[in-house]
C-alpha cells in the first residue's frame, strides 16, 4: 500500500487486524488454534483485502502452522499474513485503510480511531468488552456476532460482520461517518486538556471539602 490521504483513496480498501495473539499465553493451543482458523476462515469468506499482523504463539515451529492447510495459497492476491513486528500507527493511517479489526484494548482504539477507521470488534477480556459495546452504541462499528451460551465466534460471523462494516453501503456509510465524527474528538487536544484541567479542579475541591468536614479533636479537661 503507498501512502496517501484517506479522503482521496480511490483504490481498493484493505482490512487491517492487529496482532490477534497477544493473548495467546492465556489460552489453550487447542482452543486458540480453533478461534485462528475461525477467523482465518471467516476473512476468506468476507472476500476483502486484508492485511493481518499474526502473532506466532510460542511452542510453534512454523509460522505457518497456526493458519488452516493452504490459507496464503487460497488468499494469495487479496490477503497478506504478516508473522511479526509490523508499523501499526503507519499502517492504521495509510489512505488504503477501510477499517480495522481489533480487541478493543484502549491503546488500539485511540490509534484507530485517530485516524477515523470504522471498527469491527472482537474483544475477549477486560475492559473489551465494555469498550466494544460502547463503540458498538456510537455506531463506529459492528462487533463480531457471538454464541449466547459459550461466547464462541464462527467464520460466518466474521464474514457477516466484515461486509457490513466494509462492503455494504448501507451500514457502511453509517460507520464511516461516526468513525469521523469520533476521529475529531479523539484528536482534539484542547479538550483533552480542558477535561483533565477539569477533574483536577474535581480532585482539589473534594480534598478540599473532605478537609473541613473532619472534626477538629477537643483536648478534655483534665478533672
Amino acid at each position: 500500500m503507498d501512502a496517501g490521504s484517506k479522503s482521496s483513496s480511490s483504490g481498493p480498501l484493505h482490512l487491517v487486524i492487529f496482532p490477534w495473539l497477544a493473548f495467546g499465553h492465556l489460552l489453550p493451543y487447542l482452543e486458540l488454534a480453533e478461534r485462528v482458523h475461525e477467523l482465518a476462515l471467516g476473512l476468506e469468506l468476507a472476500g476483502t483485502r486484508f492485511l493481518w499482523a499474526l502473532r506466532k504463539p510460542a511452542g510453534v515451529d512454523a509460522a505457518d502452522d497456526v493458519l488452516p492447510p493452504g490459507y496464503r495459497e487460497r488468499t494469495n492476491g487479496h490477503g497478506h499474513v504478516a508473522m511479526g513486528w509490523v508499523p501499526q500507527i503507519a499502517i492504521l493511517a495509510h489512505a488504503a485503510v477501510g477499517a480495522f479489526l481489533t480487541h478493543c484494548g484502549r491503546n488500539s482504539l485511540v490509534e484507530g480511531l485517530m485516524f477515523g477507521n470504522p471498527l469491527i470488534m472482537l474483544p475477549i477480556f477486560t475492559d473489551q468488552g465494555p469498550n466494544a459495546r460502547l463503540m458498538e452504541g456510537n455506531k463506529v462499528g459492528l462487533q463480531v456476532r457471538r454464541d449466547d451460551t459459550d461466547g464462541s465466534f464462527d467464520r460466518h460471523g466474521v464474514a457477516a460482520a466484515v461486509r457490513a462494516v466494509m462492503v455494504e453501503e448501507e451500514t457502511r456509510r453509517v460507520f464511516v461517518a461516526n468513525a469521523l465524527r469520533m476521529q475529531k474528538i479523539v484528536t482534539d487536544k484542547e479538550l483533552h486538556e480542558r477535561y483533565i484541567d477539569e477533574f483536577i479542579q474535581q480532585l482539589v475541591s473534594h480534598v478540599a471539602d473532605s478537609s473541613c468536614n473532619i472534626a477538629t479533636p477537643v483536648p478534655s479537661s483534665s478533672s
